[in-house]
């Protein structure tokens, strides 16, 4: 029987390269599950999800007061290059600034070096005469002829989306917003994104770069996010919807059809959201959240219970791993690395007889071959399946039934037969590969960070996080992983703990010596008014709070450090003392990245941020059982242990049947319908009172 009253239930979805997750929360109740991604049509599976879920709670749609969705769909449309078709309306004698990008070659000594194929092709840039100065006066006026003169042959190109960036913009904006006029009264028909509305910082390529992307996916997003929301309608689902952010937010559909580029990385967010929320529940002040699915690992640092930020990022790079070889995006975005080691990515043997793995997933079609879905090449997952890791008849909650003669048979022909090596051999070296890559990756950005990772937490969930973490913690020397519950959707879960929030970013330089207070003082209270129309109609009278943020640095460096500014600016305007607390707060900062200041150079202000969001409530503090016991286990597995290359017998645990107390020690397997945790003998387990897994390094062994 369903029940039929209001329960104050919400409903989080994530889309992700392999797998759409579901999770309902009802009360003090959660309903997850995951399904397989329908590439094709991604409402198929968002649709299956809910409704599995919402019959495991027993409710009906109309029940449901709130819908958060996250989605990789715009991130997808920029690396396959499946976008509307796009023209871009720019300055005359800047036609080819995305071409030219900033001149820096990310690979210094490679002679073929391939940089991204600009969004625009050159015929559909497009120039017209006007110049604004860097101060934001007038040089030349618009030439409006020439604009009506190119809406002809915007029409004959079937041209669906316009870009419009011209020099320093940012500063003033009324010629682009002129031809964003002209532009309707013409062909209405046409999307139109102004830079200086989508990113209104210094920096022309990144500036009209992240404009060209806005345009590219606008067209598709604006459909599907509409289409999305009459589907639910259809299904009886008739209550707010909201979308995830990049920068960990969540907004209203009107805003993410305005600006889809925000979304293009709305997914991981919510697995750094929900790692921020676990850390100030159990009073974690140093956290690596770690989100391993299918498809990629993400890894974030969370300092104080705030994962770190940027406001650049970059999307469909030409070499994965290498910074500058993609395109630039100039958004408020979660701070994260990400690497092509997810349950999906392939695995195979390279020119130098080396195993490699990824970037290339196997995703849900046709999957890994141990899916039995038609895929062959060996996969993550079919090595960690040989490994003894995972239930082949309790994969993904049961819904899928793992082959391990496929996984078997994959590995040995594609890396088995040609390295020489035992098939349980071949699993441990394309698992131990995957691990490698995973903690560089965490060192580097440490290192990068300022930050000494032995320090850290390791807060694991994803589909495939909880198998590895142990041995990621192992190689990066960390003494204490937490695992959560319903650790395989976190992601989803962490939509649910999403403020409604919204952030402005505006470039108005300043010289700290000789601060315009007054202009100062406008720009952050328009910033303000801004912010606070995107986030008051979701906020439903929730109280809010606002975070700002100016971009520093020494005069003649070429990169700025962001210093929160200090609370007490916060209540009032800027004065003829903030210059002195500013310069504080930046040596500061500047001083634990790089243990030093320059004394007698003078500060430079490049860029302002105004983030205004709803306070969400951190929850109750968990702490560890005071009562601990040793369950028992009526189940055993044959587990790999990575560092002698044997196997040994662990134990098998459901982790549904451990009550808080619990205490494991490794080797051990705990189960659970969406993934699995490995505790290696290095490490032991205790269970929460709020259902945490906790393994601490037990330094003897």
């Amino acid at each position: 029987m369903r029940m039929d009253k209001k329960t104050g239930t919400r409903l989080a979805i994530d889309i992700g390269g392999t797998f759409t997750d579901v999770a309902l929360e009802c009360g003090d109740k959660q309903f997850t599950t995951k399904t397989l991604t329908t590439k094709s049509h991604p409402e198929t599976a968002v649709l299956a999800g809910i409704e599995t879920v919402l019959t495991q709670a027993k409710i009906n749609p109309s029940q449901v007061e709130t819908i958060i969705y996250g989605t990789t769909l715009a991130t997808n449309l920029l690396i396959e290059r499946r976008g509307a078709s796009v023209a871009l309306v720019t300055t005359f004698g800047f036609r080819d600034v995305v071409e030219m990008r900033n001149e820096n070659r990310f690979e210094q000594y490679d002679i073929n070096i391939e940089l991204p194929t600009p969004l625009v092709p050159r015929s559909q840039r497009l120039v017209v005469s006007e110049r604004i100065a860097a101060d934001g006066r007038i040089l030349k006026p618009l030439d409006e002829d020439e604009v009506r003169a190119l809406i002809p042959h915007l029409l004959e190109k079937e041209i669906q989306s316009v870009a419009v960036g011209f020099l320093h913009s940012y500063r003033n904006n009324s010629h682009e917003q002129r031809v964003r006029e002209i532009i309707f009264a013409e062909a209405p028909e046409l999307e139109v994104t102004l830079s200086s509305e989508v990113s209104p910082e210094m920096r022309e390529f990144e500036r009209i770069s992240t404009a060209c992307a806005n345009a590219y996916v606008q067209p598709l997003m604006s459909r599907h996010i509409r289409s999305l929301a009459s589907q639910l309608r259809t299904q009886g689902l008739d209550c707010p919807l909201f979308l995830m952010l990049s920068g960990g937010g969540i907004t209203t559909p009107e805003t993410a059809i305005r600006f889809p580029v925000r979304l293009v990385e709305s997914g991981p967010a919510g697995g750094a959201i929900f790692s921020s929320f676990i850390a100030r529940q159990l009073g974690l002040s140093r956290v690596l959240s770690y989100d391993m699915g299918g498809t990629t690992a993400k890894i974030c640092l969370i300092d104080d219970g705030q994962p770190h930020t940027s406001r650049t990022f970059e999307v469909a790079r030409e070499y994965r791993f290498l910074k500058g070889s993609g395109i630039p995006i100039n958004i408020p975005v979660i701070e994260m690395v990400e690497i092509g080691a997810g349950g999906g990515s392939i695995a195979d043997v390279d020119t130098m007889n080396r195993i490699r793995v990824g970037p290339e997933s196997a995703g849900s079609e046709p999957g890994p071959a141990s899916y039995d879905l038609g895929g062959v090449a060996p996969t993550v997952t079919d090595a960690d399946l040989l490994l003894g890791r995972l239930n082949p008849e309790n994969f993904a909650g049961g819904s899928i039934r793992l082959n391990v003669e496929n996984a078997s048979k994959a590995l040995d022909s594609s890396i088995g037969s040609k390295l020489g090596f035992s098939t349980s051999n071949t699993a441990l070296g394309v698992s131990e590969i995957v691990d490698e890559n995973m903690s560089n990756a965490a060192r580097v950005h440490a290192i990068e960070s300022g930050v000494d990772i032995e320090t850290y937490t390791i807060v694991a969930f994803g589909g495939a996080a909880p198998i590895h973490a142990a041995r990621l913690a192992e190689k990066l020397n960390i003494q204490k992983i937490v695992i959560p519950p319903n650790a395989g959707v976190g992601s989803a879960l962490g939509f649910l703990q999403a403020p409604v929030s919204y952030e402005v970013i505006r470039s108005y330089y300043q010289r700290l010596g000789d601060l315009d207070y007054h202009g100062i003082n406008q720009l952050l209270n328009s910033m303000r008014k801004e912010a606070t129309d995107v986030v008051e109609p979701g906020a439903q009278g929730q109280k809010t709070k606002e975070i700002r943020t100016a971009f520093m640095r020494y005069i003649g460096q070429g990169h700025e450090v962001s210093v929160e500014i200090p609370v007490k600016l916060e209540e009032a305007e800027l004065d003829s003392q903030s210059a002195d607390r500013l310069t504080i707060a930046f040596e500061t900062e500047y001083t634990r990245l790089y243990g030093r200041t320059i004394p007698s150079l003078e500060i430079e202000i490049l860029t302002w941020s105004l983030q205004i969001s709803t306070q969400g409530s951190d929850g109750l503090a968990v702490k560890m059982s005071a009562h601990a016991y040793a369950p028992d286990s009526k189940e055993f597995r044959k587990l790999m242990d990575a560092e002698s290359g044997e196997f040994n017998d662990a134990a098998v645990y459901d982790r549904l049947s451990l009550a808080p107390g619990a205490k494991i020690e490794g080797p051990a397997i705990i189960t659970e319908s969406d993934t699995a945790t490995v505790i290696t003998q290095r490490f032991e387990g205790q269970v929460t009172d709020g259902g945490y897994m906790v393994l601490e390094r037990i330094n003897s062994r």
